[in-house]
């Protein structure tokens, strides 16, 4: 069964394969699966976003900044700054509403007192720090975001490969006394041990769909509904490995019971 762990691993034996080899070898296909979809992710940021805070940062004034828990802000009360189809950023020193956009997914609309961030379920105000003293305009905070953006990648793929590595344990840990019990019922030779690892392999499956929506999300394919839907089928997904892996592992041959045993007691009458 071994041999199928990395030459099927998209298929129910392939993921039954994963309860028999050792916690290192899981750990290393988790991790391999964590990477791409860091790395996604930050593509994803660096593809959408990135291109739309770079124009705000070129259409800032010269003078402007964050301090005192207020925004100091020499231009017009409304101005857009930048939009694509996935975000907006705007100066609305009153939060009026006038600027509110149409084709955004995200839209981050800086006030006098807070930043108000909009998406699909309403919006929510972040006020500004008293202690807060942040640039606001184009001379200073462009030489920042051009040092800055190479860095803000790297941090993008190493934090959701950690938190993904993360979720895929805690995940695990709450599948595995199911599936322990599935196999227990189903006379499946599956310890607790064999339980957890096949746990964390049929995670993988469904990492790949979510990551396949993040692409599809990120080349304008979808939009944000239909990958909302893909993130709730990847649970899914996860859900029917567990039970199709489980059904794939071998049957206990200590709990078949061999012959009739009341077969050798008659005969020891006779």
């Amino acid at each position: 069964m071994n041999a199928s762990v990395f030459s099927e691993p998209f298929t129910p034996r392939g993921v039954a394969a994963f309860a028999r080899v050792s916690f290192n070898r899981l750990l290393l296909a988790q991790f391999i699966f964590a990477l791409l979809g860091g790395i996604v992710v930050a593509w994803l940021f660096y593809r959408c976003y990135f291109p739309v805070i770079q124009t705000a940062i070129d259409n800032l004034p010269d003078d402007g900044s964050i301090h005192s828990a207020q925004l100091h802000w020499s231009g017009d009360l409304q101005n857009k700054l930048a939009e694509n189809d996935f975000l907006a950023l705007d100066v609305d020193m009153d939060h009026s509403g006038q600027l509110r956009s149409s084709t955004a997914d995200f839209q981050i609309e800086f006030g006098r007192k807070s930043i108000r961030i909009f998406s699909l379920f309403g919006y929510v105000d972040l006020f500004y720090l008293r202690n807060q003293t942040m640039p606001f305009n184009r001379p200073e905070l462009d030489p920042l975001w051009k040092a800055w953006r190479a860095i803000i990648l790297f941090f993008i793929v190493v934090m959701t490969s950690i938190a993904l590595l993360i979720s895929w344990s805690l995940l695990a840990t709450m599948y595995f006394l199911p599936v322990w019990l599935l196999g227990f019922f189903a006379n499946r030779d599956l310890d607790l041990r064999a339980s957890w690892k096949l746990s964390g392999a049929a995670l993988l499956p469904g990492a790949l769909l979510m990551i396949a929506g993040i692409l599809l999300y990120g080349l304008g394919f979808i939009g944000l509904v239909p990958l909302g839907f893909i993130f709730g089928a990847h649970f899914v997904l996860q859900w029917l490995y567990l039970f199709f892996g489980s059904m794939f592992l071998s049957r206990n041959s200590a709990a078949t019971p061999k012959g009739n045993p009341f077969e050798s007691s008659r005969k020891s009458k006779e």
